[in-house]
């Protein structure tokens, strides 16, 4: 009876690549504008899975290669029509809507599968730091410099109903596509 319980529990059992995604709550709201002065909200992304990533146009070091990733996955999953990919500035004070346009030409972002979005500076720290629980802090500038801004380097993966369901280390081979592939394959 054992082995055969054994045997079932084995059979029964999902394999590794089907494990489920976490849940970890909703997105929050958000009233924000994209790079074509758009006015874009949490609710128009609802029925639609996204990648979030967190950047700044004058950013001198991981933004530029975590946009230059992000068109490599607008490319291949370019046939799956309803995923969006949706980059928030922690710059907002300098990243208007046409730096943001500036930015998203460089990398080939298409509008509006491909949003860049900016906002009053409290509402992006908000949705960024309370909301997407990561970190949005912006240094003085030293010797002349521009200033930095420290954030976080994790994309985000938002299934159709807005909930956030994977925090994707870029450093990690194959993880994005493979969790995007997961939330694809959620029903809606």
């Amino acid at each position: 009876m054992t082995a055969l319980f054994f045997l079932y529990a084995c059979s029964t059992a999902a394999p590794p690549s089907a494990s489920p995604l976490d849940d970890f709550g909703p997105v929050p709201e958000f009233s924000l504008v994209d790079q074509t002065h758009s006015p874009v909200t949490r609710a128009d992304l609802v029925g639609h899975p996204w990648v979030a990533d967190f950047m700044f146009t004058s950013c001198p070091d991981i933004c530029p290669t975590l946009s230059a990733r992000l068109a490599g996955i607008a490319t291949r999953y370019a046939e799956a029509e309803s995923l969006r990919i949706v980059s928030f500035s922690v710059d907002p004070a300098t990243d208007t809507p046409p730096k943001l346009a500036e930015y998203a030409a460089r990398f080939g972002a298409r509008h509006p599968t491909w949003r860049f979005l900016t906002g009053d500076v409290a509402e992006m720290k908000r949705v960024v730091t309370d909301g997407f629980k990561l970190l949005m802090e912006r240094e003085p500038p030293a010797d002349g410099k521009v200033a930095n801004v420290l954030h976080g380097d994790r994309f985000i993966v938002v299934d159709a109903r807005g909930h956030l369901r994977a925090y994707a280390d870029p450093k990690v081979p194959g993880e994005l596509e493979a969790t995007i592939d997961k939330v694809l394959a959620l029903p809606p």
